[in-house]
């Protein structure tokens, strides 16, 4: 059985989803709060294979329990259940940690088929939230390259076309040392590891046509 527990500091709602996951015979609700702080403290205690957890509440919200729950048990797959889905409450809540993302207009299957997806390993992320996320990551991709001095950009530019550190000295007139702080500042702004990441950026992003 799937161990689950809810943490939402709406009662109704919180007894009402509850009573729902125990119709199904795959789960098993190990306790409930309605704070962020019991939220923790009850899955640090439970250890509960997957957490359904509210985001705004009084007490410890839903971000703060999340990061105490991942520090202490990585394992564990938190599943946010909410009404937002804001870029003020869906970053800082990935970043914490949650596995899924969902909404409160979600239906009862649809929080159960995400507990049991969770429990195997498989994030479940509300269209409106995976949207948002699409547009930060094209967000954050069209922006580190426009980060670039001018002269860096010539320097990843030379990078995409193949170029040794010498190729690229000789053809833009600068130093081997200076090549190499422009590769090592490139790679950092771009958040690549190496020249071929970067080459791939230059063409993925279609900066030499």
């Amino acid at each position: 059985m799937i161990r689950v527990a809810v943490v939402d500091d709406h009662e109704i709602v919180r007894k009402g989803i509850i009573a729902y996951l125990r119709t199904d015979e795959e789960l098993d609700v190990v306790g409930e709060a309605a704070s962020g702080n019991e939220g923790a403290k009850l899955v640090l205690e439970k250890k509960p294979d997957v957490v359904l957890m509210d985001l705004m509440m009084e007490n410890g919200t839903g971000i703060e329990a999340t990061q105490q729950i991942m520090k202490a048990l990585p394992n564990c797959k938190v599943i946010i259940l909410t009404s937002y889905y804001d870029d003020e409450q869906v970053f800082p809540a990935i970043e914490a940690g949650a596995f899924s993302y969902i909404l409160k207009t979600s239906s009862a299957e649809e929080i159960t088929d995400a507990i049991k997806k969770a429990a195997k390993g498989e994030t479940v992320i509300e269209s409106k939230v995976a949207g948002k996320m699409m547009t930060n990551i094209r967000s954050i991709q069209k922006k580190a390259h426009e980060d670039l001095t001018d002269r860096e950009l010539e320097v990843l530019l030379c990078i995409g076309n193949g170029m040794t550190n010498q190729e690229i000295s000789e053809k833009l007139y600068i130093g081997i040392k200076t090549v190499k702080t422009h590769v090592s500042n490139i790679l950092g702004k771009l958040g690549v590891n190496d020249r071929t990441q970067a080459a791939v950026y230059v063409h993925r992003n279609k900066l030499i046509r």
